[in-house]
């Protein structure tokens, strides 16, 4: 009688360590069901909304993403802040593009975009960050898995980390945290609707029909026509002074040309952004990469030149001498900085 009541007590006390054991997932274990989920995704849809305080002011985007299995992206970034229009980032089998509707204008890249560096919007992003971050730590709560993990920033070596949540029930992302090296959450993303999404068509991610089906804007050239434009400069100069400043009438406006001079050289044009009739919509065609500015914007980075359009201007960058992190910092400082 004995021996058999022993005998029950270590199968209980089997049972519930083995129900503990199940109930504590390891790193290892939610990696394997994100992967899992991923995969067994023809497709999704989500909203997120952005908050950034990597320049002088707290920038706010709203942000929708498409995703078709394997290599299909929309993303639209609209700035709370910027009446003038959104942005679009797209990949498709053709390339990688930027577009910006409200001027009927896009570039096309030849670029490896999202591949080649973390994007915290983006679901197979956050999964790859922390497969290729052997140290990556891993922690739970009582609603969510949390990994901590380094990023892939290659135009900003200023946001070394990032904290990853997802949801313990149902695996979606639900919120990512950006870090600076003084642990100070620099970027916020918080998601809302994430959900599968298995009817999306690769018509969906062409470049005419997202130019085509965005929101109605307003021309740029239409707006604050009698309003004296104003000239901005970079806060940031990495110790390079003005020494030359020319202005010279467009058609759309005016173009500023200003040569900055010291132990690095560089050359900063800004000029009143010019809207493309339809029938002249083309895109331009660059081989490097789009980069995001800290302030959420979307620039095309190639061949020392960087050129982005924010606000109804559009800003042209060139250095032989700046490296390309230090140019993403020069055009980030220009629009909180003093104007002219």
């Amino acid at each position: 009688m004995k021996r058999r009541f022993l005998i029950l007590l270590f199968a209980s006390l089997f049972a519930l360590l083995a129900l503990s054991a199940c109930g504590q997932q390891s790193k290892e274990d939610v990696l394997k069901k994100l992967e899992q989920k991923a995969d067994d995704m023809a497709g999704y849809k989500t909203e997120a909304n952005m908050k950034m305080r990597t320049g002088k002011d707290e920038q706010k985007y709203h942000i929708q993403v498409w995703h078709k299995k394997k290599d299909f992206y929309r993303v639209q970034l609209q700035n709370d802040q910027d009446e003038k229009g959104s942005q679009i980032i797209l990949k498709n089998s053709s390339g990688v593009y930027v577009l910006t509707p409200a001027l009927n204008k896009s570039f096309k890249f030849q670029s490896d975009w999202p591949q080649n560096t973390s994007q915290p919007y983006l679901f197979a992003s956050l999964i790859k960050d922390i497969k290729t971050d052997s140290d990556a730590e891993f922690n739970t709560s009582e609603k969510y898995f949390v990994f901590k993990t380094k990023t892939n920033y290659q135009n900003n070596k200023t946001l070394p980390s990032q904290e990853i949540y997802f949801d313990k029930k149902s695996y979606q992302p639900v919120m990512v945290k950006v870090f600076d090296q003084d642990m100070n959450p620099l970027v916020e993303v918080q998601f809302a609707n994430f959900a599968k999404d298995d009817s999306l068509k690769k018509e969906d991610f062409d470049v005419d029909k997202n130019m085509a089906m965005a929101p109605s804007e307003v021309p740029v050239a239409s707006m604050d026509d009698n309003k004296e434009e104003a000239v901005l400069y970079p806060g940031e100069t990495y110790g390079a002074e003005l020494t030359d400043e020319q202005e010279l009438k467009t058609e759309d406006g005016k173009r500023v040309i200003m040569n900055f001079a010291g132990d690095k050289n560089f050359t900063l044009i800004q000029e009143t952004a010019d809207v493309q009739p339809a029938s002249a919509q083309a895109s331009i065609q660059v081989s490097g990469d789009p980069v995001q500015l800290e302030d959420g914007v979307i620039g095309a980075m190639a061949n020392k030149r960087l050129q982005w359009t924010q606000n109804g201007t559009t800003f042209h960058l060139a250095s032989d001498q700046l490296t390309e992190d230090e140019m993403v910092s020069v055009a980030s400082s220009i629009n909180n900085h003093a104007v002219k």
